[in-house]
């Protein structure tokens, strides 16, 4: 086997040490995030760092032998609610959709047979849903989508503003725990605060929920700040950069050991 096989990254694998995989073991994951605007403070490659940095940090926590590999990240997404932003760089619903088929169209062909998108952008989770079941109903594979910040946050921890969604407290936290030198903290703002007014006199109708608004960053932020940076740590993004990850290779080893039952003879 590869002497970087260590890493846990499939794309430092030989061809020769992918054939030799057990692939009824083998989990694949893919992290996937965006390249768009998080406001004055943030690089535009938060998601995309985030959801990499959780996902290495989970495997290589499960180790050599979880049969768990990290491929390349897929650092463009679906990004159209931040069009128009300085930065901003989105794929189509189409394009994303055809990249992720091809995706599992690959690894089926290789013999893989579970697929995990870990995911650090918000405006794909149901993208990401339907595209799951095609690559299963196309190619067969079990596939799971997993976005980390989606967990319940560690004891103790907790988001100032409950519309944090974008640039705020918990994703400025853990990207001065990840890369400090990409934030810039002096130009933080909090912004979208009129959100939480806007839906408070509201029954049913909600910006992310059972009712949701399909809304885009110009109907909500002024700055492209949703949320309150402003008293954001590294020591927090630490904690929950050990939190989610934990999660996560909580759940991977869920998806490892997991197998749809053969359906009896008459029950389809």
């Amino acid at each position: 086997m590869n002497t970087h096989a260590s890493r846990r990254l499939w794309a430092e694998l030989t061809t020769e040490d992918v054939a030799g995989l057990a692939k009824d073991r083998t989990v694949v994951v893919q992290p996937i995030g965006a390249v768009e605007q998080h406001g004055p403070h943030l690089p535009l490659i938060t998601d995309a760092l985030t959801a990499e940095t959780i996902a290495r940090t989970a495997v290589e926590r499960l180790g050599p032998e979880s049969g768990t590999w990290v491929l390349p990240t897929l650092h463009y997404g679906k990004s159209t609610e931040h069009l128009g932003r300085a930065g901003t760089i989105a794929m189509s619903t189409t394009t994303l959709q055809s990249v992720c088929l091809d995706l599992g169209e690959s690894l089926a062909a290789g013999g893989v047979r579970k697929l995990v998108f870990v995911n650090g952008h918000g405006g794909q989770p149901s993208l990401l849903d339907v595209v799951a079941r095609d690559i299963r109903h196309h190619f067969g594979l079990e596939v799971f989508n997993i976005m980390p910040s989606r967990f319940a946050l560690p004891d103790g921890v907790e988001d100032p503003d409950p519309f944090g969604i974008h640039g705020g407290f918990l994703e400025t936290c853990l990207v001065m725990a990840i890369a400090p030198g990409l934030v810039r903290l002096d130009k933080a703002v909090a912004d979208g605060l009129a959100v939480g007014e806007l839906y408070r006199a509201q029954r049913h109708l909600t910006l992310e929920g059972v009712v949701p608004t399909a809304w885009l960053i110009d109907d909500v932020s002024a700055s492209g700040i949703v949320g309150d940076p402003t008293g954001a740590d590294a020591e927090t993004g630490k904690r929950l950069l050990d939190h989610f990850s934990g999660l996560l290779a909580e759940a991977l080893t869920e998806v490892r050991d997991f197998a749809f039952p053969p359906l009896r003879e008459g029950t389809a």
